[in-house]
């Protein structure tokens, strides 16, 4: 695991090299924030990293319900069972295994690792706007319907999810690079994540930081280019 420390945020990276996973901790000032957890295999990395840091885990906040993102869910609320789970009202369908399309999310169709037979139920739904301690939840479906990003009010740097990836190059969500082209194979709706984009740019928002690839200062011009 790789870990890169910027202000409130730790990145956690699972398989760097290979298929780089991220994770993050957004640290309060008594607590810290889980966002998103990993491959199933993360937890024990995670757990042993939070127990040096001498703060607990007190939410666990899921940007969307792909494999790569919750496969450590169920084995940490396991041993975290008072740790509360935020996620879409949309994407909580996912989780819990619907992966059928609603009327106006038609033609297209859930894409990527999908979850089956998942135990962990979410304790709070989130809506664009809300606040979960320092960080602002904004909506950026795209990559699937209910996903979301998270703003830290404090130094504006956006936890993205799979909304961009920077592995193998800056791309929007559904942007193909060849060299890993899987964040643009799992995508729904490739002009909801455009429009997700085109979302942030007014935002200055202060780091990318992304599902898969190392994190991003001054990308503005680079989004802007992609669009």
């Amino acid at each position: 695991m790789r870990i890169i420390h910027r202000n409130f945020l730790y990145q956690l990276t699972f398989l760097p090299l290979v298929f780089p996973v991220n994770c993050y901790l957004v640290e309060e000032e008594e607590e810290l924030s889980l966002i998103d957890t990993a491959l199933p295999f993360s937890y024990k990395k995670i757990l042993a990293f939070v127990e040096k840091q001498k703060k607990p885990i007190t939410k666990i906040i899921l940007t969307h319900a792909h494999g790569d993102h919750i496969g450590s869910l169920d084995a940490l609320k396991e041993r975290l069972p008072d740790t509360k789970v935020y996620i879409s009202a949309r994407d909580a369908r996912i989780l819990a295994g619907d992966h059928s399309i609603d009327k106006e999310e038609e033609p297209f169709v859930l894409k990527g690792g999908l979850p089956k037979n998942m135990k962990t139920k979410p304790d709070v739904l989130i809506k664009d706007g809300d606040q979960i301690g320092s960080l602002l939840c904004i909506s950026l479906p795209g990559h699937t319907p209910g996903s979301f990003g998270f703003i830290d009010k404090r130094d504006n740097s956006l936890i993205a999810g799979d909304a961009f990836h920077t592995r193998g190059g800056l791309a929007i969500s559904g942007q193909f690079r060849l060299f890993f082209p899987f964040p643009g194979m799992a995508t729904w709706n490739k002009a909801e994540a455009i429009n997700s984009a085109k979302k942030i740019l007014p935002l200055n928002i202060s780091l990318l930081a992304t599902g898969h690839g190392d994190l991003l200062e001054n990308h503005q011009i680079a989004i802007k280019s992609l669009l």
